[in-house]
């Protein structure tokens, strides 16, 4: 697919050779906060980032949330990784800290929309969370086949003192998939308020 998406940017699910992308995922990536101390020693904070998945039917009624709360919607086609509590204590491991995979060939039958968005468990401000990156791709938490959006949260300065964002929504036309880039933050503090956020604003 070799897609590398703006914010804004809309595309169809369909790969070079004609066939349908099936399975994406939505990695992760962070590091725990360094503070320095009175005498000149550093210490790490830890960061909780959460992401989140929200499935919702064509009249913008939520169906399903997939989340650290809840590893598997019900249709069984979604799944996450886990909670991620701290972050990369020792730098960037290149290794994505929470991944959430998406098959869109399980999915229930009356699923029109399913977004993508992250919150700060503990209300860290993203410019202060080293190396956040998001990446939405094809293939499996262990194997990058093509990345078609990423997003730079650390260093993009549209994020700076937000604590919850959008990252983008897969949407159903005419019986096919396609994907909207957002990479907008909100003004959410919880999970549940970003699910609202998005099925007023965002489907």
């Amino acid at each position: 697919m070799a897609i590398n998406l703006e914010k804004g940017q809309r595309i169809n699910l369909e790969k070079s050779n004609g066939t349908k992308l099936q399975n994406i995922c939505v990695g992760i990536n962070w590091g725990a906060i360094e503070k320095k101390g009175f005498f000149g020693g550093v210490s790490k904070e830890a960061v909780d980032l959460d992401g989140s998945c929200a499935v919702y039917d064509e009249n913008k009624n939520v169906l399903d949330v997939v989340s650290f709360q809840k590893l598997m919607s019900n249709d069984q086609a979604i799944r996450h990784s886990g909670d991620d509590l701290t972050g990369d204590l020792n730098g960037d491991d290149g290794i994505d800290n929470e991944v959430i995979t998406l098959d869109f060939s399980r999915l229930s039958a009356n699923a029109n929309y399913v977004a993508f968005f992250i919150n700060s468990f503990r209300g860290q401000d993203f410019k202060d969370i080293p190396f956040a990156s998001i990446r939405i791709y094809e293939g499996t938490p262990s194997r990058v086949q093509e990345v078609f959006a990423k997003y730079d949260v650390a260093n993009d300065a549209a994020f700076a003192g937000s604590v919850s964002m959008v990252l983008g929504v897969f949407y159903k036309r005419n019986g096919e998939w396609k994907f909207n880039a957002l990479g907008n933050p909100t003004r959410d503090r919880r999970l549940e308020e970003t699910v609202v956020t998005v099925q007023q604003n965002y489907l």
